[in-house]
C-alpha cells in the first residue's frame, strides 16, 4: 500500500500485540512507532507528536498522557487496548480522556477497527483545518496588530485605536448623507458601526453592540473592522460577495466570533442601501432598539425584523427583509445605550419618546444629541452609538467612499 503521511504511536508492554497491531497499521499504510511504556516514548513526544495513540495503560497515566497532549495544544486521540472490556474499565477509560476504545487483540476485528481510525483521523484533519484557518486570521490581522497592542497596555491608545476605525463623519454617497455619534460608558467602547459604498449603487451600513465592556470588546470591534475591510478586498477581487447579502454578512462575523473563543456575542443591524433601486435589503441579528425610518411628509416608524444574536449558535440563520425607499427617506440606528439616557420608566415610553423626537425632525446627529443633552452627560450606564441616514435625492457625491 502507498505510504501515507500519519503517524500512529502504539504504547503497550505486551511486544507481541503491539507488533502485531504495529504490522496491520503498516500494512493499511500508516507510519507506525511502539514503545513499552509511556516514559521510554516521551522523547518522540518532543520531537514529533503521532497523530493518533494507541494505549494499553492504566486511566490515571490515560490522564496523565490527555494531560501532556492538552498542554502541548495538539489534538492527538487516544485509544486505549484493553483485554477487558467490563463496562467500569471502558467509563474510566473515556473519563481519564480517551477518544475510544477497543478490545485486544486490537486487529482481530479489523472492520470495527478501521472505522475507529478513520472516524478519529477525520476529527484530527478538521481540527488542524481549523488551526490553520485561525493561523490565516491571525495573518489577516496583522497591520491591525500594533492597534490591538495598544489597545490591550493603555486604555486611551485603544480609545484612539477605536476612533481611527471609525469611517469619517458627515459622508455624502450618491443621494446618501450620512453622519454618526459613538459616545462610550467607558473609556473603551463596546459599540461600533460603519458605512461605506459596496458598488456605485449600494451603500452598507451596520451598527453593533458587543457583549459586555472593556479590553475584550473593544477586541470585537477590531475584528468586525478588519472583517469589513477583507469583505470589500474579496468583492474587489472576486472572491467573494459575501457582503452583498445582509444574512451572509452576519454568517461571516458569527464563525469568526465562534473561532476567536472569546465568549463574546453581539447584537447586529445591517442594512443595505441601493439607490438606484429605492430599496433598503436588511437583516437583524437581535438588535434592539430597531431603526426609524421616516419620510417625508410621511410615516415614522421602527422598522420590522427579529433574528438571533451573532456569535453564539454554530449555523445561525438570518432572514432578509426588504423595504422600498420611493420618497425622500431618514434612516437613523441606535444602540440600547439611548435608551438609557431616556427618563421615561417604561420601555415602551423610552420607545415612544425616541419615535416622537425622530418624527419631530430630530434625524440628525446634532439634534438628537441636542434634544437628549448627549454633550452634557458625563457619566452613561452603556455605551451609546447613532448613525443617521439622510436621503436628498439630488444624485450628488462629494465625499468619495474609503
Amino acid at each position: 500500500m502507498t505510504s501515507r503521511t500519519e503517524r500512529i504511536l502504539i504504547i503497550d508492554a505486551d511486544e507481541k500485540a503491539r507488533t502485531d497491531l504495529a504490522r496491520y497499521l503498516e500494512a493499511r499504510g500508516f507510519y507506525v512507532t511502539g514503545y513499552p511504556d509511556l516514559a521510554s516514548a516521551k522523547a518522540l513526544f518532543d520531537d514529533n507528536i503521532p497523530d493518533i495513540i494507541f494505549a494499553d495503560l492504566s486511566p490515571e497515566v490515560i490522564r496523565d498522557l490527555a494531560n501532556r497532549l492538552e498542554e502541548a495544544e495538539t489534538f492527538t486521540p487516544i485509544v486505549v487496548c484493553s483485554s477487558s472490556g467490563s463496562s467500569a474499565d471502558v467509563v474510566g477509560a473515556l473519563r481519564a480522556g480517551a477518544a475510544d476504545f477497543v478490545l485486544k487483540p486490537c486487529n482481530d476485528d479489523k472492520g470495527a477497527l478501521d472505522d475507529v481510525i478513520g472516524k478519529l483521523f477525520d476529527r484530527v484533519r478538521v481540527n488542524r483545518l481549523n488551526q490553520l484557518y485561525r493561523q490565516e486570521l491571525e495573518e489577516a490581522n496583522r497591520d491591525l496588530r500594533d492597534g490591538i497592542a495598544e489597545l490591550r497596555a493603555d486604555q486611551r491608545a485603544g480609545r484612539k485605536v477605536q476612533l481611527r476605525m471609525l469611517p469619517e463623519r458627515e459622508q455624502v454617497m450618491s443621494s446618501l448623507r450620512i453622519d454618526h455619534l459613538i459616545k462610550p460608558s467607558l473609556y473603551l467602547s463596546g459599540d461600533f458601526l460603519d458605512y461605506f459604498r459596496i458598488s456605485d449603487d449600494k451603500v452598507l451600513v451596520y451598527i453593533a453592540d458587543v457583549s459586555g465592556h472593556g479590553a475584550s470588546s473593544a477586541f470585537v470591534t477590531v475584528l468586525l473592522k478588519n472583517l469589513t475591510n477583507r469583505l470589500q478586498r474579496n468583492l474587489r477581487r472576486g472572491s467573494s460577495d459575501d457582503i452583498l447579502y445582509p444574512d451572509r454578512f452576519l454568517q461571516r462575523i458569527n464563525s469568526e466570533l465562534l473561532d476567536t473563543g472569546l465568549g463574546k456575542h453581539v447584537t447586529v443591524f445591517v442594512g443595505i442601501i441601493s439607490v438606484s433601486e429605492r430599496k433598503l435589503q436588511y437583516a437583524v441579528g437581535a438588535h434592539f432598539p430597531m431603526p426609524i425610518l421616516s419620510f417625508e411628509g410621511g410615516e415614522t416608524a421602527f422598522l420590522e425584523g427579529s433574528g438571533l444574536p451573532v456569535g453564539l449558535f454554530e449555523t445561525p440563520e438570518w432572514e432578509v427583509y426588504e423595504v422600498p425607499l420611493d420618497k425622500p427617506f431618514h434612516l437613523t440606528l441606535f444602540s440600547d445605550g439611548i435608551l438609557e439616557v431616556i427618563r421615561e420608566k417604561s420601555l415602551d415610553e423610552k420607545e415612544q419618546t425616541l419615535l416622537e423626537l425622530v418624527s419631530g425632525g430630530r434625524h440628525t446627529i446634532a439634534a438628537l444629541s441636542e434634544a437628549l443633552n448627549l454633550e452634557e452627560i458625563t457619566e452613561l450606564p452603556d455605551d451609546i452609538a447613532i448613525v443617521s441616514v439622510t436621503d436628498t435625492m439630488d444624485g450628488s457625491d462629494n465625499t468619495s467612499s474609503k
